[in-house]
């Protein structure tokens, strides 16, 4: 009996589905992140695992794992595992695209709104039962329509983002490595340079995977050419943004607000992030809809069962 190995709990389906075929299922039984030296002892033996991406498998893990087939990561993106050592194994690694786009792009239009209107300053005012009365000048927001939208990465999510921001009347600008014909035809988006993007869009939503050469993209000198009326949203990966110069922008009101659902280093998040008013800040919930966490632990483990099976993975990462 094939074992696998999952280093959290996931939605009932995807117990129920390795039980249907009868798998040995094992799942780490602390509420937390795995740790390496718990991830090696659990994962020796078994015959797949189901990771999520707060879960490092390097070369060192990859070495102590005596009988691994399948790597099925419980995430779009895959830069917490060296894909190429896993395949220079013979191991597959599988990912869960396509599932999680709808779900990420509407929490990416809840912050683009939520940092327009002032929402947490509202929230905040009302909680702390200093709401005096409706006034003139009280929290006064960003009109959305006929603003331009900058999306850096339009791959499945920036293009959904861009699909949303069309029926608020917004104008759409991207940066990618290559044409997308369908947002261009559907939405009228003109593919820019990066630089021209910051300089000219009134919202900057970042939907780029994390690679060496994305790492750190929107630095101090790319994040200084922003409006001062810019808000930045990020629902990709933390380490794409110099958060030290975000953190400085904010303070001193350099640009309008910015909505973030990745940090670098998470969960340390900077501290000094909490002393921001104009800052909205979630906890990695791009996903996070009943719907979208079960399809894609359903993808994930069906990846397992094709490849222990001697099928192909649905999904593979190439």
């Amino acid at each position: 009996m094939s074992k696998i190995f999952i280093t959290r709990s996931l939605p009932s389906i995807a117990v129920e589905l390795l039980n249907k075929n009868n798998f040995e299922v094992v799942i780490f039984s602390k509420n937390r992140t795995i740790t390496k030296r718990e991830l090696i002892k659990e994962a020796k033996d078994a015959d797949a695992i189901i990771s999520l991406l707060t879960d490092t498998i390097d070369k060192e893990v990859i070495d102590n794992l005596n009988n691994c087939k399948v790597i099925a990561n419980y995430a779009v993106g895959y830069n917490n595992i060296d894909t190429a050592y896993a395949h220079q194994k013979n191991i597959v690694v599988t990912n869960t695209p396509d599932i999680l786009t709808d779900a990420t792009a509407d929490l990416t239009f809840t912050l683009i709104l939520a940092c327009a209107r002032r929402l947490f300053e509202g929230d905040t005012l009302v909680r702390s039962n200093n709401f005096k009365g409706w006034s003139p000048n009280l929290l006064l927001g960003i009109d959305l329509n006929h603003k331009t939208l900058g999306i850096i990465g339009a791959g499945r999510i920036g293009s959904a983002v861009i699909k949303r921001a069309s029926a608020f009347g917004m104008k759409s600008i991207y940066y990618s490595r290559s044409k997308n014909n369908d947002i261009e035809n559907d939405y009228s988006a003109k593919k820019v340079g990066l630089d021209y993007l910051l300089k000219h869009s009134d919202v900057i939503s970042v939907h780029l995977p994390l690679t060496s050469e994305t790492k750190n993209i929107i630095n101090k000198e790319k994040l200084s050419m922003l409006k001062s009326t810019a808000i930045l949203i990020n629902t990709a990966r933390g380490e794409l943004i110099d958060e030290n110069h975000l953190i400085h922008l904010l303070k001193k009101k350099k640009i309008f607000a910015a909505g973030l659902d990745v940090y670098t280093n998470e969960p340390d998040i900077n501290k000094n992030f909490f002393k921001l008013n104009n800052v909205v800040l979630a906890p990695h919930v791009g996903s996070a809809t009943m719907e979208t966490r079960s399809k894609m632990a359903e993808l994930a483990v069906k990846n397992v069962i094709n490849v222990l099976t001697g099928k192909k993975p649905i999904t593979p990462v190439i």
